[in-house]
């Protein structure tokens, strides 16, 4: 998440989301959507070469090159608007429509799973209860006090947040893991040095989102560390070093 942007936030908002698609080369077998982050409110459009959207990109592609062989199929969201805003929650509601056109797109069967970091963490995780979604990664996520986790009952949840961040602090996806658990989500936490915007140690970051969506996919198997983290009971699982 980052700060509002002033210079042209009085541009008009962006008609309809988008979305950046990158197809398997054969049959659809998965699919993961990305989710990059943004600001706390905006109503002018995510700026092409924003951060946010570049790092997030970046993730998008490195996971494409490790699981399109596979089948999973890759998309990268790109909102209406640059903001959360508030009751609006406007990155939340572009995450619903993009599992809806994925939906239509490739049949209800497939499944699909929602990457997202910082404030896209947090839009990923609100939607983490949508029809075909089977696993959400979120990276540094923006969790404020209160967010709501019932609706990921069931659901599992894979978290990772830099020790360093000080955009937003990891105590926020800390306390977010333990109501989601108390909600009866599968959540596995762990913690990485380095800050916000995922690029010390950035291979761990890109292993971590193709590892959570090879095994939500059903791909592959949840790997040994993160099933042991789901696994184990609060704060252990909730705190593990990557």
């Amino acid at each position: 998440m980052s700060a509002p942007n002033g210079p042209g936030a009085d541009r008009p908002a962006r008609r309809s989301p988008e979305l950046e698609q990158r197809p398997a080369p054969e049959e659809t077998r998965g699919i993961a959507l990305f989710c990059h982050g943004g600001t706390v409110a905006g109503i002018e459009p995510p700026r092409e070469r924003a951060l946010s959207v570049v790092r997030m990109r970046g993730v998008e592609q490195a996971v494409h090159r490790s699981t399109a062989h596979r089948g999973v199929s890759t998309a990268l969201l790109r909102y209406r608007v640059a903001g959360w805003n508030g009751e609006a929650a406007d990155a939340f509601q572009d995450v619903r429509w993009a599992v809806d056109r994925l939906r239509t797109q490739h049949g209800a069967d497939v499944p699909i799973v929602l990457v997202g970091h910082s404030m896209g963490g947090r839009a990923a995780l609100r939607a983490g209860g949508e029809p075909s979604v089977t696993a959400v990664c979120a990276l540094a996520p923006w969790t404020p006090p209160g967010e709501p986790v019932m609706h990921l009952a069931g659901q599992t949840v894979a978290i990772l947040h830099g020790l360093g961040d000080r955009w937003v602090p990891p105590r926020l996806s800390a306390e977010f893991a333990v109501r989601a658990r108390r909600a009866s989500a599968r959540v596995a936490r762990f913690t990485i040095p380095g800050g916000h915007g995922m690029v010390r140690r950035s291979g761990r970051w890109h292993r971590f989102a193709t590892d959570v969506v090879l095994a939500g996919t059903g791909l592959e198997p949840m790997p040994e560390a993160i099933s042991n983290a789901l696994a184990r009971p609060s704060p252990e699982g909730l705190a593990v070093p990557l």
